[in-house]
């Protein structure tokens, strides 16, 4: 287990898995809502989308230090575009 969360010590990992989370939450939110009809869609809805948006304030922050420090991360397309390579 050791090995997996070592993993998450670079920022650009950390920053791809918090965008591919709010990637995966904001459009099953989203369809939820859209395709439930009851009280339990809306809630539903609701949370997923609070969900996202306290995911993207995390980020946010989060990137914030990580440009005070100088770990060359340079974004979430740069860090993309490095992983494809």
């Amino acid at each position: 287990m050791s090995g997996a969360l070592s993993s998450l010590d670079d920022f650009g990992t950390r920053s791809l898995l918090t965008h591919a989370i709010m990637s995966v939450t904001l459009p099953l939110g989203l369809l939820i809502g859209l395709t439930v009809d009851s009280q339990l869609g809306l809630v539903s809805f609701v949370a997923l989308l609070n969900f996202t948006a306290g995911m993207w304030v995390c980020q946010s922050i989060h990137s914030l230090g990580a440009g005070a420090s100088e770990d060359g991360y340079d974004g979430v397309i740069n860090e993309i575009r490095a992983y494809v390579k």
